[in-house]
């Protein structure tokens, strides 16, 4: 399954709307490979933080980090500083803390260098979870120096 042209993008759009949570997971997997992010980002947004199924919140967060860039990363710390829900909240807090890539040197360091650059984004929430997430992988003197 390739990233979505923009006639996918459309029906992907009307289907994170259904009413069964199969499609919305579909659909979180679907737009979380689009080379669009920017234009689905809201959408995204309300699937990560869907309220009638923690499968639809895992999926697409899961499916947003296997992108291993930081615009995937972002939004799953986005709803997470945003997750109202406890259910939710653990949901995305495990996708994000249980992450096999983040086992390897390779995606560690990817890791740091995302959270190091969102440890400075505009948004608050996403800039405080970076932050959070970076003081327990190093200590903050390491990473507050870039």
């Amino acid at each position: 399954m390739g990233p979505p042209d923009g006639q996918e993008l459309s029906a992907a759009v009307q289907d994170a709307d259904s009413a069964d949570w199969s499609v919305r997971a579909e659909t979180g997997r679907k737009l979380a490979t689009s080379v669009k992010i920017d234009e689905v980002a809201d959408v995204l947004h309300r699937l990560l933080l869907d309220r009638r199924d923690s499968a639809v919140t895992q999926q697409t967060a899961k499916a947003l980090l296997a992108r291993k860039d930081t615009a995937g990363l972002r939004c799953v710390l986005l709803a997470s500083s945003q997750a109202v829900e406890t259910w939710t909240a653990d949901q995305l807090w495990d996708a994000l803390e249980c992450n096999p890539e983040w086992m390897s040197t390779e995606g560690a360091d990817r890791l740091i260098k995302q959270l190091s650059d969102l440890a400075t984004d505009d948004d608050t929430g996403v800039r405080d979870r970076a932050q959070e997430i970076l003081a327990t992988i190093r200590p903050r003197d390491e990473w507050a120096r870039g």
